[in-house]
C-alpha cells in the first residue's frame, strides 16, 4: 500500500485501484475539535479536485477535495455519531470514505509522505 498527499492536506492509501481518503493530522490540528462530518454517498463518481465532504469544526468549515478521480464504495459511517474521531487518529480511524480509482495516472501529481513534511515545514 501507498500513501499519497495533496497541497490541501488530504491523504490516500492505495492498494491497486481501492484506495482510502482522509485529512492529514496537521489538518484537524489547524481545524481544532471537529463537530460535524458531511460524507459522500456511496456510488458518487469524483472528479480530481472535486469538493468532496465538508468538515465542520469549532473553528471554521473545509472542504475535503478528492485527491484523484474515482467512485466512493464507502463512507466512513462512525464519523456520523464520533466526528472527534478525525482529531484522535487522522491517520486511521478517522478516514472519510474509500473509493475506486478510475485514473490511477493522477497519482503522479501527489507528494509522498517525505514530500508533504517539507511541504507543511514550509508553511
Amino acid at each position: 500500500m501507498s500513501r499519497y498527499f495533496t497541497k490541501d492536506h488530504e491523504w490516500i492509501d492505495v492498494d491497486g485501484t481501492a484506495a482510502t481518503v482522509g485529512v492529514t493530522d496537521y489538518a484537524q490540528s489547524q481545524l481544532g475539535d471537529i463537530t460535524f462530518i458531511e460524507l459522500p454517498a456511496e456510488g458518487a463518481v469524483l472528479g480530481k479536485g472535486d469538493s468532496v465532504s465538508v468538515v465542520d469544526s469549532v473553528k471554521a468549515a473545509s472542504d475535503v477535495y478528492a485527491p484523484v478521480s474515482g467512485t466512493v464504495t464507502a463512507a466512513n459511517g462512525a464519523l456520523v455519531d464520533q466526528p472527534e474521531l478525525v482529531n484522535s487518529d487522522a491517520d486511521g480511524d478517522g478516514w472519510l470514505w474509500k473509493m475506486d480509482l478510475s485514473d490511477a495516472g493522477e497519482l503522479d501529481g501527489l507528494m509522498d509522505e517525505a514530500a508533504y513534511k517539507d511541504f507543511v515545514g514550509g508553511l
